[in-house]
């Protein structure tokens, strides 16, 4: 019996497709899929290190897309939760996929299935909230900065959104518990690494990076929500519902709460 390998990639998409691309090739029987970063090696397993290669990831993504354009968008999301095990469950998923001669993408029967789809979802609307509640801060150099602190890794997935919509501003959306963020220099996006020794939120307290006319900013908006505000008609229950709380210390507008 041939033994089971556990293979080991970079952590990148294109680093699990390839590691995808490298089981199905090798006709491998995969006892896991891991991060070098979390890596563990398994008692009666080898592993096998995999370099991202863009040819063998793009063979990987073609495959699924003709085979389900739901089903690739689900993977990616998915992919983009950090569940833990995700790797492995998506190759499952994957193999279904693959070896099924009808589309498995809403066969919500299948566990596997089901926990895919669950997961892209909730990653979804994280992204549409990342969306809504990013709060730009203007720097003394002249670029629109904010922290985020999402549950999934949803940066990637936002980056069009900003682009399109703040086209003629330089700005920078950095992820605080990835430490990794998306820089917009006017003609592209960059992923950057920030070593930052200060996290900014809406505190009362000024930092030196921002201007006083950012802060007076800041100050008329809060004033305004205030105002617009009818106590009396307030249900905090429904509105946690729709701005969880754990989003407040990044809203301008709840600086005084």
């Amino acid at each position: 019996m041939n033994a089971t390998k556990t293979l080991i990639y970079d952590g990148s998409f294109n680093g699990f497709l390839t590691a995808i691309f490298v089981a199905f090739d090798e006709k491998a029987q995969i006892a896991d899929i891991q991060k070098n970063s979390a890596s563990q090696s398994g008692l009666f397993s080898e592993t096998e290190t995999i370099f991202t290669q863009m040819d063998k990831a793009k063979r990987v993504w073609n495959g699924i897309h003709k085979k389900s354009h739901n089903a690739i968008k689900d993977i990616y999301f998915a992919f983009l939760s950090e569940n833990k095990g995700i790797e492995l469950v998506l190759y499952r998923y994957i193999c279904k996929l693959f070896t099924s001669e009808t589309s498995i993408a809403s066969d919500y029967s299948d566990d596997i299935v089901l926990k895919i789809s669950q997961l892209a979802r909730s990653v979804g609307r994280e992204k549409h909230r990342m969306e809504a509640f990013v709060r730009f801060q203007l720097t003394k150099d002249e670029i629109y900065f904010a922290n985020i602190e999402p549950d999934f890794d949803v940066l990637p997935l936002i980056s069009k959104h900003f682009r399109s919509r703040y086209a003629d501003q330089q700005w920078l959306i950095y992820d605080v518990k990835r430490k990794y963020g998306i820089f917009f220099d006017l003609n592209q996006v960059e992923i950057v690494s920030l070593d930052l020794d200060e996290i900014y939120t809406n505190s009362l307290n000024k930092s030196a990076h921002f201007g006083d006319e950012e802060y007076n900013y800041q100050d008329l908006w809060n004033n305004y929500f205030k105002s617009t505000n009818i106590k009396s008609r307030i249900n905090l229950k429904l509105h946690k519902q729709h701005v969880p709380k754990r989003y407040w210390k990044y809203l301008s507008e709840k600086k005084a709460v």
